[in-house]
């Protein structure tokens, strides 16, 4: 039983160290460009445990996608767990979003990878880009309209894409900025923007 047990977590501990090798070398490199041997070696495994716990270089991505996703969609969840105003709703969820991205710096890399590549996460991208949609349509109420210019799909992607921008365009950013935007200082200066981006906006349908 002991042995068993001691397996199981072996098990589990080279999974996930190849995971995290996986992790930082499509972040760093792309899809493409990295291969099943560059993950087994950056995990110090052989090429075969690869394939054995993850089937394909394909799959292994697609097991690095839905875990970031699975942890994203933690995140919103629950900055919505709780009744309170419209407003106050956004603002939790704005803040869920950057500390997550925040945290997981490779995974808006992964997703504009994906995108414009066609690669073979693109299908599971969109099936979770409708989900985290959910949480605004879902923050916003019947404050909205359900299409047109105003629809809660269109300020998710206002709000996603203000988020994301920031990280994916960081590097490019510094030298204008002429400071890094990703330091402590730089997102707390961001955050506090979509702060006043959300009270603006809301302050906007209200009087309209």
């Amino acid at each position: 039983m002991a042995r068993r047990s001691a397996a199981k977590r072996d098990d589990s501990e080279r999974a996930n160290q190849i995971l995290a090798a996986a992790d930082e070398l499509f972040g760093e490199l792309g899809y493409d460009a990295v291969s099943v041997r560059d993950v087994a070696e950056a995990a110090g495994v052989n090429k075969a445990l690869v394939f054995y716990y993850f089937k394909s270089k394909e799959a292994l991505f697609e097991k690095v996608m839905t875990g970031y996703y699975a942890a994203h969609e933690q995140a919103l969840r629950d900055a919505l767990d709780e009744d309170s105003s419209v407003g106050e709703r956004l603002h939790r969820l704005m803040d869920a979003y950057v500390d997550f991205i925040a945290t997981h710096q490779n995974f808006p890399r992964f997703v504009q990878q994906q995108v414009a590549s066609r690669g073979p996460a693109l299908a599971l991208i969109g099936e979770n880009l409708a989900g985290m949609q959910h949480f605004i349509e879902e923050a916003l109420g019947d404050l909205v309209p359900k299409t047109g210019p105003l629809a809660a799909r269109q300020f998710f992607l206002t709000f996603s894409a203000s988020v994301i921008n920031h990280f994916t365009y960081a590097e490019a950013l510094a030298p204008a900025w002429g400071t890094d935007p990703l330091s402590p200082d730089g997102i707390a200066e961001r955050r506090a923007h979509l702060h006043w981006l959300v009270d603006a906006l809301l302050a906007a349908l209200e009087k309209g």
